[in-house]
C-alpha cells in the first residue's frame, strides 16, 4: 500500500490508508486509546478499537515521538467531535494495524509547546527536537517559501544567480574574518567570505549585467540577537545603473514578498519614504528609526529608505578616516572632484542607501566606484599606503581597469527580515541550525580542539598562554 500523506485524507474518506509520522500525543481511554500522529503535511486523530485485538494491544505500548507505519480507515468523525480548530478536525483513523519504525527516548523537552519557556541552550543542544515544534516548523517552511518567492522575482526580472567561492583572500572589509588554513601551502589561509562583494563587482566587469545570489556570509565578530557568525544575504548587483534604480527593484520586490506571503501585515506607507541620514539623526536620533505610526501593532511594516550618508567617519582607534559604510562605494556625483582630490572629506557624501524596517536596518547597498582611481583614492583617504593597496586591492584595480561599467546594488539581511516577518525576537528562531549569542554550536560541539596529527598536517603550533 502506498503512504498517503496525512494533509490529505479529507480526500480518503471511507478508505483504507497507510499513514507514517511520529506520535503526537498519546491518550488512554481504557477500552479507546487515542493517538495524535503527525508528519511534514499534518496532524490526525487516531482511535484503537478493542474490535482489533492485535492493533490495540500494540498502540497500548507507544509513547509520544515514536515513529509508527499505520494501516487504518479514514472515518467522518461524529458531530460532537468535530474540532474546527484543526485542518483534520472532521476526519479520524481508525486504527486496523499499526508498525513501530522506531522507538524514542523521553524527549528533554515538549515539543508540542512554542517553546519559549524552555531554556535555550538546551533547545539548541536538541535542536532536532526543537525543530519538530509547530512554530518553528512555520518559520522555517514559511523561511522556504520566501526563497523561492525571492529567487522567482529576480529571475522573471532577467538577474542570473550565480554562486561565488567561500574560499577567498582576506581584505580589510570593517569586520573581522574566519581564516582557513591551507594544508598544501603551509602558513598561508584562506578567508571565508564577510560578503560577496568584490565577487559580484567582478561579476559586472565579467558583463553578466543582473546577479543575485541567497549568499552564505561569514564574520568573527561578536554575535547578539540579530547576529550569528555565519548568516544569509539576498545579494543582487546591477550595471549601468543609478541609485534610483537599484532602489526600485528591490522596493517592488519587497512590497511583492508581504503582500503575496504575509497578506495579514499592512505596509504603513507605498512608496517606501526617503530621509537623508543627516535628518534621521537630527530628529531621531538614530540611522535606522522606527517609523510605526502605532507600534503596539505587530502587523504593521513601517520601510523607508536612508540616503545621503557621510562617506568616511574617523575611526575611534586610529584617528584617522575609515569609511562609514563599504570602501566600494561612489561618492556622490557631486562629491567626485573631492573624492579625488582628497579634500573636504568630512563633507564627501556617498551613493549609500540603507532599507529599513521597524527600526531596523534589513538592507544597504550602493552604487560603487568603477573607476580604479576613484576606488584608489577611497584607500589613500583611509591611509592606505600604494603597497597595501596593490597588495589587498590590485586584482579590483586591475578589473576595474579592463572596462567596468557602472554598477551597483544592494543585500538584504535575510535572517533579520525573515524575523521581523514571523515576529521572532531574534535570528536564530528563523535559522533551522543556528548558534548561540557566543558563537559555538552546542549540538555539534563546536568550536572543537584538533588532534596534535591534525595541526602538524596544517603546520600549525599552539602556544597556550594565561587567560
Amino acid at each position: 500500500m502506498t503512504r498517503t500523506h496525512i494533509g490529505d485524507l479529507k480526500e480518503k474518506i471511507g478508505q483504507e490508508v497507510m499513514i507514517c509520522g511520529w506520535v503526537d500525543v498519546r491518550r488512554d481511554h481504557g477500552k479507546l486509546i487515542f493517538i495524535d500522529l503527525r508528519d511534514a503535511s499534518g496532524k490526525v486523530q487516531m482511535v484503537a478499537l478493542p474490535n482489533h485485538a492485535e492493533a490495540h494491544t500494540a498502540t497500548s505500548a507507544v509513547r509520544s515521538e515514536w515513529v509508527l507505519e499505520v494501516t487504518g480507515k479514514v472515518n467522518e468523525r461524529p458531530s460532537r467531535m468535530i474540532n474546527v480548530d484543526e485542518p483534520n478536525g472532521t476526519v479520524e483513523i481508525e486504527i486496523l494495524g499499526i508498525k513501530v519504525l522506531n522507538e524514542a527516548n523521553t524527549p528533554p523537552f515538549d515539543v508540542r509547546s512554542d517553546g519559549k519557556e524552555i531554556g535555550e541552550e538546551s533547545r539548541l543542544t536538541h535542536r532536532y527536537l526543537d525543530l519538530r515544534r509547530p512554530r518553528m516548523q512555520k518559520n522555517i517552511r514559511n523561511r522556504s517559501k520566501a526563497t523561492k518567492f525571492i529567487r522567482d522575482e529576480f529571475t522573471k526580472r532577467g538577474f542570473v544567480e550565480i554562486e561565488t567561492p567561500l574560499l577567498s583572500a582576506t581584505t580589510p572589509e570593517g569586520s573581522r574574518d574566519y581564516v582557513v588554513p591551507s594544508r598544501l601551502d603551509k602558513g598561508k589561509f584562506y578567508s571565508l567570505p564577510q560578503s560577496p562583494q568584490q565577487y559580484k563587482q567582478l561579476l559586472m566587469v565579467a558583463g553578466f549585467e543582473k546577479y543575485f545570489q541567497i549568499a552564505r556570509c561569514m564574520r568573527d565578530e561578536d554575535t547578539r540577537g540579530d547576529r550569528q557568525p555565519e548568516f544569509t544575504q539576498l545579494d543582487m548587483e546591477m550595471s549601468f545603473v543609478a541609485r534610483e534604480e537599484v532602489m526600485q527593484v528591490n522596493e517592488e520586490i519587497l512590497i511583492n514578498l508581504v503582500q503575496t506571503l504575509y497578506p495579514e501585515k499592512k505596509i504603513q506607507e507605498i512608496p517606501f519614504p526617503r530621509i537623508s541620514y543627516k535628518e534621521a539623526m537630527e530628529k531621531y536620533g538614530v540611522d535606522k528609526p522606527d517609523l510605526r505610526k502605532d507600534k503596539e501593532d505587530p502587523n504593521l511594516l513601517a520601510f523607508e529608505w536612508v540616503i545621503d550618508w557621510p562617506f568616511f567617519e574617523k575611526d575611534e582607534e586610529s584617528g584617522g578616516w575609515t569609511f562609514s559604510h563599504n570602501p566600494f562605494s561612489a561618492p556622490q556625483p557631486e562629491h567626485m572632484t573631492s573624492l579625488l582630490a582628497k579634500k573636504d572629506i568630512p563633507n564627501i557624501l556617498t551613493t549609500q542607501y540603507d532599507i529599513v524596517m521597524n527600526g531596523n536596518e534589513i538592507g544597504g547597498g550602493s552604487i560603487r566606484n568603477h573607476q580604479p582611481e576613484a576606488l584608489k583614492a577611497v584607500f589613500q583617504i583611509m591611509g592606505y599606503d600604494d603597497e597595501r593597496i596593490e597588495r589587498n586591492f590590485g586584482h579590483m584595480l586591475e578589473a576595474l581597469s579592463a572596462g567596468a561599467p557602472p554598477h551597483g546594488g544592494i543585500a538584504w539581511g535575510f535572517d533579520r527580515l525573515m524575523m521581523l516577518l514571523e515576529n521572532e525576537p531574534n535570528i536564530r528562531e528563523v535559522i533551522a541550525f543556528a548558534k548561540t549569542g557566543e558563537g559555538r554550536d552546542l549540538m555539534m560541539h563546536a568550536p572543537s580542539e584538533l588532534d596534535s596529527k591534525r595541526l602538524k598536517e596544517l603546520g600549525i603550533s599552539l602556544t597556550k598562554g594565561k587567560s
